[in-house]
């Protein structure tokens, strides 16, 4: 069955969504945040690694898909869930990997080594 017209744009966010979501960094950015009330670019930086020109193009992503927002408080930035269900949707998404994976013992082992997903928002 084809999409109408009035459901089409429904799906075009939620692909959107995904499309936010779609790059290991960006899933990383949003674990970090999930585990905190907010986080600044610095300790954003300095947990992912990025360059700052790479890190603000990630946030950027991040922000168009209304999955972040930050506040600037003088010369800092900082950023947080713009909705802390997100940080429930990694949870979800982190237990379905681990479901798929438990066929295979080596991946599964690399993936219990990822840092801890912490929902500090509920």
């Amino acid at each position: 069955m084809p999409l109408s017209q009035k459901q089409r744009p429904l799906y075009e966010v939620k692909s959107n969504l995904f499309k936010g979501l779609a790059h290991p960094l960006r899933i990383r950015i949003l674990e970090l945040l999930s585990a905190s009330p907010e986080v600044s670019v610095a300790v954003l930086q300095d947990e992912t690694g990025l360059a700052k020109a790479h890190l603000s193009q990630h946030l950027a992503v991040l922000r168009r898909h209304r999955l972040v927002v930050s506040d600037r408080r003088g010369s800092h930035v900082y950023y947080r869930l713009a909705d802390p269900r997100a940080g429930e949707l990694l949870a979800v998404a982190r237990a379905l990997l681990l479901g798929i994976l438990e066929a295979d013992g080596a991946l599964l082992d690399d993936a219990r080594a990822l840092p801890d997903v912490v929902d500090a928002h509920g």
